[in-house]
Order: structure tokens, then C-alpha cells, then sequence
């Protein structure tokens, strides 16, 4: 079975672009599939429409979309019982983009912080990509997972009801939950959808933040000027998604700080982006502009310590430390942290050596 779980029949609708994303109680899905009901459409329960339209596609398989909600109908999620009516838009939507390829199952080494039968915790390598997708259609976290859990018989990658509940970037290090049971997912799910979770991360960005401790409230959306770019937009205006992060300086290197960065919401790039908009952008983060020397007089040897510094950590400088959530099988409060990788460790030591020399 291939692991887009949702093939097209000859002559069906075309699948949506892997930019249509869509909103629905917090969560950030990816519409795969899109089905208008004709005219004459008889009453027809939907998992049955859809069967009809999908090849390779159990109505177990559907029922499981439906049950993790993952089946619209006219934008709002519905039952597999919901019966479909002339004209109804029906979509198939994931907490993932469209693959159109087999996941294969490889062996690439998990940092495992924690495991049992219901969540597994993950510190992910910078340079990782968490799903597959158009450049990346191996080498990621869901094949380490599918790897991880090839002799589980009750974990199955293509079940949307299991598996990541949050992502982060490819070249961000850091902490990941993962949902081993329908159940545990739907409430973590919930959890994030909330803000009940804690997602503390520390990043190096250029400059002296000011105030140092402040929160940033933006909506964020896909720039019009560049697609692979996020940027923000008015809190109340239409455009993009209400995002908050809240900061703060742990350590000052005068032409770079330490930053701790708590999030409320979970936008696409919500750190890098906001950083920006303040005139912080992060360190080596070669999309939002901190690529380049953006602090301090740039003579022979500072440029030569900076291109070092580059060398050193050749990523944007961003690492999900500390993951913190109920677990939602016992209840308890589940408390994490993933100390700096090498490379940005090895980074913020040079700062601070340079910082802690103009002193003396």
C-alpha cells in the first residue's frame, strides 16, 4: 500500500495543490482531495462516497480519516455516517502534505527521550525532515518511524489517527510527540489546540532584543512575494493566522543574544518570522536574513570569527528544548528537555568567548 492513503480512480477530481492548507480547531491540515457532489446526488453516507472515488482505499481506511478528522464536508469535519447531499464539497484533509510514493521503512538512528505504549518523545537532529515530501521522499522522521515500529502490528503509518502530533523545521533540532493510539493522539491533540502544552525554545539571534522580555502578536501568512517565505500580517486583519510568541534574553553577546522563546501558537516558522519582524532575525537563518553580518563593525578578523561561527552551525540557530504535556493515558504531567545539539552549542561558546574577551 503505498502511503498516500487516499489514490484517485481514473477520472476523478484532480488532488489539491500541496499549498492548499486549511484551519479547522487549531489544526494546520493539508487538503489532499476535493469532491463536489453533482446535482442529482442521492443521499449517500460519506464514507461510501468516497469509496466509491478513491482507489486503493478501505472504508475501514476512510472511517479511520473520519474518526480522526480528517473527512469535511462543506468545512466543518463529519462522521463517516454523515450523508451527502447535491452539492456538498467534501474534502480529504491530513495533519501532513500529500505523498505520492511508498513509505519505506529505514533505518536512521532516534534519539528516543521517552517511550511507552501510548507516546514516544523524539529529539530530532537538525538537518532531519519530519515528513516527506516534494524533495524529500526519504531520509525523514516517518520513515525512522516506520522503521521504529515495524514490528507493531498496532501502528500503521498511513493511520491518520497515529503518529505526529506537532512539526518543526528541517534544520531545527529538537523535541517531537508522538501519539502510538488513536486515543493519545485526539489528546495531545486537544492539548495543543488549547495551549496547554510547553514549548520552550532557545534560538541565537542577531542583536539586543528590546524590550528584553516582551511577547510578539501577529497574524502569520505565506508572503505574496515569495511562497517559500512566512511573513506577518495585521493581528486583525484577514490575512494569515493569530500567532503568539513570547521572549525573552538569557544571555547578552552584544552583537548576538541567547534568546528563549515560549510559544502560545504554532505557526509555520512562527520564531524565525517574528525574530524578523522585530529586527532580530535569527542567527544563519539563510530564508529570513541572518545569513549575513547584521550586527557589529565588520572588520577583517570580526568577519572571518562570523564566516567561522557559520561554519560551525549551518543552520538557522533554533532548538526545541523543553516539551511539556498531561499524559493522556495516566494523567501525569510529562516534563522534557533536549540540552543544545553540538553545533549550536559549540556557536553560543564562541559568542561568549568574544563577548567575555571585550570585557576584559
Amino acid at each position: 500500500m503505498t502511503d498516500n492513503v487516499f489514490d484517485l480512480q481514473d477520472g476523478s477530481e484532480a488532488p489539491a495543490s500541496a499549498d492548499a492548507t486549511i484551519e479547522i480547531d487549531g489544526r494546520e491540515l493539508f487538503e489532499h482531495f476535493r469532491f463536489v457532489a453533482d446535482k442529482g446526488q442521492a443521499l449517500l453516507r460519506v464514507d461510501k462516497f468516497l469509496v466509491e472515488r478513491l482507489q486503493k482505499s478501505s472504508r475501514n481506511r476512510v472511517q479511520q480519516a473520519a474518526e480522526a478528522g480528517c473527512i469535511l464536508v462543506n468545512g466543518r469535519p463529519v462522521k463517516s455516517n454523515y450523508r451527502v447531499k447535491p452539492l456538498d464539497v467534501v474534502q480529504v484533509v491530513m495533519d501532513r502534505p500529500r505523498y505520492e510514493f511508498e513509505i519505506v521503512a529505514q533505518d536512521i538512528p532516534l534519539d528516543i527521550v521517552y517511550e511507552d505504549r501510548y507516546v514516544l518523545v523524539v529529539n530530532k537532529p537538525a538537518g532531519l525532515v519530519v515528513h516527506p515530501g516534494h524533495g524529500n521522499y526519504d531520509g525523514t522522521l516517518v520513515n525512522a518511524l516506520a522503521w521504529h515500529f515495524r514490528d507493531t502490528p498496532d501502528y500503521d503509518v498511513n493511520d491518520p489517527r497515529l503518529g505526529l502530533v506537532h512539526r518543526i523545521d528541517k534544520d531545527t533540532s529538537g523535541l517531537l510527540v508522538v501519539a502510538k493510539t488513536p486515543d493519545a493522539k485526539t489528546d495531545l491533540g486537544r492539548q495543543f489546540f488549547n495551549k496547554t502544552t510547553r514549548r520552550e525554545y532557545l534560538a541565537l539571534a542577531w542583536g539586543h532584543p528590546e524590550p528584553p522580555q516582551g511577547t510578539v502578536a501577529t497574524n502569520i501568512g505565506r508572503s505574496t512575494r515569495d511562497r517559500l517565505q512566512m511573513t506577518t500580517y495585521p493581528l486583525d486583519g484577514p490575512e494569515g493566522k493569530r500567532a503568539v510568541t513570547h521572549y525573552s534574553i538569557v544571555e547578552d553577546f552584544g552583537h548576538t543574544s541567547l534568546v528563549r522563546c515560549v510559544l502560545e501558537t504554532g505557526r509555520t516558522h512562527q520564531i524565525r518570522v517574528h525574530m524578523r519582524s522585530i529586527g532580530h532575525p535569527l542567527f544563519n537563518d539563510a530564508r529570513y536574513g541572518g545569513d549575513r553580518i547584521l550586527r557589529g563593525v565588520p572588520s577583517s578578523t570580526y568577519q572571518a570569527f562570523v564566516n567561522n561561527c557559520f561554519d560551525v552551525c549551518p543552520r538557522q540557530a533554533l532548538h526545541a528544548r523543553t516539551l511539556g504535556f498531561v499524559h493522556p493515558h495516566t494523567g501525569e504531567q510529562m516534563f522534557f528537555e533536549a540540552p543544545l545539539p553540538p553545533d549550536m552549542a559549540a556557536l553560543v561558546e564562541r559568542w561568549r568567548a568574544l563577548a567575555a574577551s571585550r570585557k576584559q
